[in-house]
This record gives structure tokens, C-alpha cells and sequence, in this order.
């Protein structure tokens, strides 16, 4: 409001100063004759501004007065709702504190009462103490009437029974020791024979439901594959002139070729099935299209073989799809893929894995373990027959290798190596991947080996391993993976029992066919006997 004030006086001071500055003007301009007129005229504006700006300032000044009591009346009126605002709090504040003050009264008096009944329990504790000291002293001395008595009473029975204090304490502990004994072993046993018959029959249960609830299929293969021909004309073409279209078609496909007087027909023979596949799909394509050639012939191999290639992928992730598994490396997929030309004893290595996975993971789920690392473990545990055969080793070991090198899960990888225990099992789920394999490749029709020469395999590599100097006994276990040799200690030391070791392992592959691999152990052990007469 003031500046406003303000700045209208300077305005009038400035019209003034125009006024008197255009006075002049004129009075330079008409010169003379109208100097006096100027001069009246300029001197009448100047009192009449004069008079306005007084005029002005004093309504200003009044205006400014209004304003600055209104003012006045708004400030004091604030002033005093804060007084009227700050009595309140400080009369709130002033109950509070004569509450506090109440409160602190009421607890201090508390404090005396309690004070003085903790005096009061002091003294009576203190009288308490004095009588229980009393009370003690007559203890004492009834105790030692006791004690007399009961060595007086322990001399009558020692007469009596002919035994010392120390001699009858001794025959009853003994006697206490030796009912307990007998009491806890029986109970041991009633407990070991339950738990026993109880895990027998839930395996058994668990076994049979995972059996049945399980049914792949599962295919003999051969060592051989044939193919149709229309007529027998395609025999010479297939043959080509002086043999060169059977020639290069043996060396680009790794199989042999058979044509002879069966009829309208060629029989191709290779025992790696994919070898086979690639020369059987090739040889149908070659006869469909007419052109045979050994150009055409290599042309038509290496695609073929491409397209198995990713055959083999496609078979894998549907083999992990079936199964419901997840996040495994492309690698082991591809490996996976490879086991539907693979075989163990003529039963599909691809379809045995995939029962062997649903076998594990029904028991899994029955005793509470991971289902999906059970099937995982399942479908891996043979991937290392997959592995090139230049790499040595058992395919157990191979795959547990290969499943580290991938990034598997440990208990998958240690179910891998251990389930034929070549290495030493450290979860539930390998054995269960155990018995699901040997389950699995013992179902009747699964494997093409008869029982006559399975048996006699077994005779023959125990009969050969027995038939070294030192050697006392021998077993074939795991299905002839590995035999077992008990040497004569006196007779054969730890060194010679390595050599022996190797010895045998030498012989067995010089005189017998087996797959896989035989692992030969060596065990010498001392006893000492002793009879107690």
C-alpha cells in the first residue's frame, strides 16, 4: 500500500516537471508578447499541480492511516488468538504434569511399601536361616546315628552271606548289566527283524508298481538291414561296371554290401547302426532316382548322413520332452539322439534309457526324493556308450565325465559314475538308478542273449580267472562287468597281486568276446584263527 503511495507522488512530481518544462518552451517560442502570458499560464498550472499533488498526499496520507490502524487491528488480533492458543497448550501441559506428578506420588508410595515388606521378608528370611541351621545340626547328628547303623546292619550281613559290601555290589551290578544286555538285544532284534521285513516289502511294493506302470517298447536289433529292389536288373546297376558303384559305395558308407540270389533284394551288413541307417536310406534314394554313380553316390551319402545328423537332435529333445525335463546342454541332447543307433545285448540303448528314467523317477516320488533329477539321472546313466571309441575307459566313467564337462547337476553326475560302482555312490537317487538299469535289461524279451550262453560266459570267465597258481576262488558279478579274485595270502604278496591282476585281464582279452569293458579285482586278505579251549 505505501509503495503504491509512493510511486503516485513521484508520478505527480514528474507532471509537474513536464508541465514547468513545456512552459518554458513556449515562452522561448512566442517570444515577448506572450512571455507574460507564458509565464501566468505556466505559474497557474504550477500552482493548480501543487495543489493536486497536496491534495493527493493528503488523501494518500489519510488512506496510509486507515490502512496502518486496520493493520494494527489485524495484528492485534492474531496476537491475540496465539495468546489464547498458547494458554491453552500451556494449561494442558500444566494437567499433564499434574497428572505426572500424581502418578510419580502414587509410585513412590508404592516403593515405600514395597521397601518396607522387602525388610520384612529380610527379617523373617534371617529367622528362617537361624532355625534351618538348628535344624541342620540335628540332621547331622541323625545322620551319623544312620551311618552307624547301616555299618552295623552291613557287618551283620557280610557275617550272614559270606560276601563283602564291595563283592555283593559287584554280583548285583553284573547280574543288573547282564538282564539289561540280554533285554536290549532282544528288543534289537525284534526291532532290526520288523524294520528288515518292513523295507522288503516296501521295496518289493515300490519295484512292482514302478514296473508296472512302466512299458516301453524296446526293439531287437540286427547286424543287418535289407533293402527292396523292383527287379533284379538293379542288382547289375547297383554292382556298376567291373564293381565300382559297390565299391564306392562301401567306402563312403563304412558297410558292406551283399548281393547274391535272394530275390529282389540287397543286404547291407555293419554292426554300427548308424552306419547302417545312412547306407539303407542312401541306397533307396539311389535306386528311386535311377542315377548311380560314384559321384552321385558320395553326393547322396553326405546328405544323407546331414540329415540324421539332425535327426539325432530331434530325437534327443523328443526323448527330454517325453520326460519333461528342462535346461539340458544341446551337447547331451545330441548324445541322447545317438543312443537310438546304439545297443546293449540287442535292446535300443535310446528306448532302455527313457524306461530306465520313468523306472527312477516312480520310485523317487515313492520314497520322496526328486522326481526330475531321478528321470534326469535315469536317461543319462548310459550317454558314455555314446562316446567315441577312440576314448578308453568304462562308459561309466565316460559319462560321468561328459555330464561334468556339461555343467549336470553332481547327484546326476555321481549316478552316471556309480551305477555299476566304479566310483562310490553319494545319493539315494544312484542306487535307484541302479536297480531301475538292471530292472530294465532284465525284463523278459529285452535283451537278445540267452540264458545258456549268459550262464556260460560266466562259467568261462570265472573257470579262466581260477586258472592261475594262488588263486582260491573266483565270482563274476554285475553281469560279467567285473570278476572277482580271492588269492591264497601265504602264496601270492601284494606285488605279485598286481601282476596277477594284470595277468588275468590280459588273458581274458586274448580268450573270450564280451562287450564293454571286464573289470578284474584282486583281493588278499589275512585271518587268524585261534580256538579258546
Amino acid at each position: 500500500m505505501y509503495m503504491a503511495i509512493e510511486l503516485f507522488i513521484i508520478t505527480v512530481i514528474i507532471l509537474v516537471a513536464i508541465f514547468f518544462y513545456l512552459g518554458w518552451f513556449f515562452n522561448s517560442r512566442l517570444g515577448k508578447k506572450s512571455l507574460a502570458y507564458g509565464e501566468q499560464r505556466a505559474k497557474q498550472l504550477v500552482d493548480d499541480s501543487t495543489e493536486r499533488a497536496k491534495q493527493i498526499i493528503n488523501d494518500a496520507q489519510k488512506e496510509a492511516n486507515n490502512t496502518k490502524r486496520e493493520k494494527l487491528l489485524e495484528v492485534k488480533d492474531e496476537w491475540y488468538k496465539k495468546k489464547v492458543d498458547f494458554d491453552g497448550e500451556v494449561n494442558q501441559k500444566r494437567q499433564k504434569l499434574g497428572v505426572l506428578e500424581k502418578q510419580l506420588i502414587t509410585r513412590e508410595e508404592n516403593i515405600e511399601k514395597k521397601f518396607d515388606l522387602v525388610i520384612k521378608k529380610e527379617r523373617e528370611n534371617k529367622q528362617l536361616e537361624k532355625d534351618n541351621f538348628e535344624h541342620k545340626k540335628v540332621l547331622e547328628s541323625k545322620a551319623v546315628e544312620i551311618q552307624k547303623l547301616e555299618a552295623e546292619q552291613n557287618v551283620k550281613l557280610e557275617k550272614i552271606s559270606g560276601l563283602s559290601s564291595d563283592e555283593a555290589k559287584k554280583m548285583l551290578m553284573d547280574n543288573m548289566t547282564n538282564a539289561a544286555k540280554a533285554d536290549v538285544s532282544h528288543i534289537i532284534k525284534q526291532i532290526h527283524d520288523k524294520a528288515k521285513a518292513e523295507a522288503k516289502k516296501d521295496a518289493q511294493k515300490i519295484i512292482v508298481q514302478a514296473i508296472q506302470r512302466t512299458a516301453a517298447d524296446h526293439s531287437i536289433e540286427t547286424t543287418v538291414s535289407v533293402v527292396q529292389i523292383q527287379n533284379d536288373e538293379m542288382k547289375g546297376r547297383i554292382i556298376g561296371k567291373e564293381g565300382r558303384n559297390i565299391r564306392a559305395f562301401e567306402a563312403a558308407t563304412g558297410v558292406d554290401v551283399i548281393v547274391d540270389d535272394t530275390p529282389e533284394a540287397v543286404i547291407l551288413s555293419s554292426f554300427d547302426q548308424f552306419r547302417r541307417e545312412v547306407a539303407r536310406v542312401s541306397l533307396e534314394r539311389l535306386i528311386s532316382d535311377g542315377r548311380i554313380h560314384p559321384a552321385r553316390i558320395e553326393e547322396v551319402v553326405e546328405k544323407v548322413k546331414t540329415e540324421l545328423e539332425e535327426d539325432l537332435i530331434k530325437e534327443g529333445e523328443n526323448a527330454v520332452m517325453q520326460l519333461g525335463l528342462h535346461n539340458m546342454h544341446p551337447e547331451l541332447i545330441r548324445h541322447i539322439g545317438k543312443m537310438k543307433y546304439r545297443s546293449s545285448y540287442g535292446q535300443n540303448l535310446l528306448q532302455h534309457s527313457i524306461e530306465v528314467a520313468y523306472l527312477t523317477g516312480i520310485m523317487a516320488a515313492e520314497i520322496g526324493l526328486d522326481t526330475n533329477m531321478a528321470k534326469r539321472a535315469g536317461l543319462l546313466h548310459d550317454i558314455g556308450k555314446t562316446v567315441d571309441k577312440d576314448v578308453e575307459g568304462p562308459h561309466a566313467l565316460l559319462g560321468y565325465e561328459l555330464a561334468k564337462r556339461y555343467k549336470e547337476h553332481p547327484i546326476v553326475a555321481n549316478a552316471i559314475g556309480s551305477h555299476h560302482e566304479d566310483i562310490e555312490m553319494e545319493h539315494p537317487i544312484a542306487p535307484l538308478v541302479q536297480a531301475s538299469d538292471a530292472i530294465s535289461g532284465a525284463r523278459p524279451g529285452a535283451r537278445r542273449e540267452p540264458l545258456e550262453g549268459y550262464v556260460k560266459r560266466l562259467e568261462t570267465l570265472e573257470t579262466l580267472a581260477k586258472s592261475f597258481e594262488g588263486v582260491a576262488k573266483t565270482y563274476a558279478i554285475q553281469a560279467g562287468r567285473e570278476i572277482r579274485v580271492v588269492v591264497e595270502q601265504d602264496k601270492i604278496n601284494d606285488t605279485v597281486a598286481d601282476k596277477l591282476a594284470h595277468d588275468i585281464a590280459a588273458k581274458i582279452e586274448g580268450e573270450m568276446e564280451y562287450p564293454g569293458q571286464i573289470k578284474v579285482t584282486v583281493i588278499r586278505e589275512v585271518r587268524k584263527i585261534s580256538y579258546a579251549k
